[in-house]
């Protein structure tokens, strides 16, 4: 733990989707570390304030800049935000993303892959000039379980889009890495945030628990140890290109 300390102690690195959820607690876990954290947040500035006074409060450095990351060039512009705030990029973590509930139109599919897929390509590519100039980077992206056995009743756009974030993980890992860049992703499974409060019933939720080897759904402060590990040059410095599953054992590839 030391170790990991003292290599993230410093960092900079914005965090898409950190008002609530996994991205809040992963925000104050980096504080925690030492890193000098941008948080962004779309609707919900309330939440971000209160992620950002845990902060600040952990002895870390908050920044706060919103944006509706439907739109590729508002996430490029709170990629460039955070980076001139921050002085730099070192850290990325493509958090932001959701499901919406609705028929499949043209409109329901560009609104599912403008969020969830655009928005991750655009923040990447936006985010890789800052770490190549600095000659080291992280990129760490978001997917789902849902990537890998196709999500539940109503949400195969999400995990199809999922999907895509998983193999352009690997993809974007390859074209970087000479640049000393890595590209990693996690993977949560059943996490009780937000997300699911929204988009799962009761009933829902227990039956993905009876799926579950550990026999109950996981919290977002057991999905941060897997951001850290991959954030840290000391301890993953040789991984690129993974996915971390973070499931209880509900999906084991």
């Amino acid at each position: 733990m030391d170790a990991m300390n003292s290599d993230l102690k410093g960092k900079s690195i914005l965090i898409t989707g950190a008002s609530t959820g996994i991205g809040a607690a992963a925000a104050r876990a980096f504080a925690e570390a030492g890193c000098r954290v941008a948080i962004h947040y779309n609707a919900s500035v309330n939440r971000a304030e209160e992620v950002a006074a845990d902060v600040r409060f952990a002895g870390g450095e908050a920044f706060l800049v919103g944006g509706d990351f439907t739109s590729s060039a508002k996430a490029r512009e709170v990629v460039k935000g955070a980076a001139e705030h921050l002085g730099g990029l070192d850290i990325l973590i493509n958090n932001a993303g959701g499901v919406q509930v609705a028929d499949v139109d043209d409109a329901f599919f560009d609104s599912v892959m403008d969020l969830n897929v655009r928005s991750l390509v655009a923040a990447s590519s936006a985010a890789v000039p800052y770490m190549r100039r600095a000659g080291h980077g992280n990129i760490i992206n978001v997917t789902s379980i849902a990537a890998r056995h196709g999500g539940g009743n109503g949400a195969v756009l999400y995990a199809s889009a999922k999907g895509f974030v998983s193999t352009f993980t690997r993809g974007l890992a390859k074209e970087v890495v000479k640049d000393g860049i890595r590209v990693n992703a996690v993977s949560p499974g059943v996490i009780t945030t937000p997300f699911h409060e929204r988009y799962s019933t009761p009933a829902m939720l227990e039956s993905f628990k009876a799926t579950i080897p550990m026999g109950r759904l996981g919290t977002a402060e057991e999905c941060v140890g897997a951001f850290l590990f991959l954030a840290s040059d000391s301890l993953s410095g040789y991984v690129t290109g993974q996915i971390i599953e973070v499931n209880g054992g509900q999906y084991m590839p």
